[in-house]
């Protein structure tokens, strides 16, 4: 196996792909990390998501990244880091920004579903309100491992 740096187009080309990530954020010294449903468009990763810690915790220290992985394989795969800022999106001021964020990830299968599970079985029968937020990309790096010639691999990352 060969470990490649990625560059910035092929991370960004990935992000394209990717549909899941792992959302990290920190308040008073803890990290707390949590999969997210994401969609990226132009700079920005966007996700659903319903009041919590980690909303909690965003709002008080928007510096955040997200870890994302491609997986064919032992010896094939990617696995980006994105650093960036938390943005939510209130509904009165960011209605277009909103409608953006829903139309991305309304591409994705259930996208909605894993913001609501949990805070459905805590709220019961009461209406929960969905918080849409994006992630500012400032940087984001990336690595790829590559079979060697005798090694059997299938699939295609970027």
């Amino acid at each position: 196996m060969m470990l490649d740096k990625m560059t910035e187009q092929e991370c960004r080309a990935a992000l394209a792909r990717a549909s899941i990530g792992r959302l990290g954020c920190s308040l008073d010294d803890q990290p707390y990390v949590v999969p997210v449903y994401l969609a990226y468009d132009s700079g920005y990763i966007y996700v659903l998501s319903t009041y919590g810690q980690k909303i909690e915790w965003m709002r008080a220290n928007p510096k955040v990244c997200v870890e994302i992985d491609e997986i064919v394989g032992e010896s094939r795969w990617l696995s980006m880091v994105v650093n960036g800022r938390y943005e939510e999106l209130p509904e009165t001021r960011y209605e277009d920004a909103r409608e953006h964020a829903r139309e991305r990830l309304a591409k994705r299968y259930h996208w909605w579903e894993p913001a609501f599970a949990e805070r459905q079985l805590q709220a019961g029968d009461r209406l929960i309100d969905p918080i849409f937020f994006r992630i500012r990309i400032d940087a984001v790096t990336g690595f790829r491992a590559v079979a060697e010639p005798s090694e059997s691999a299938t699939g295609t990352l970027g």
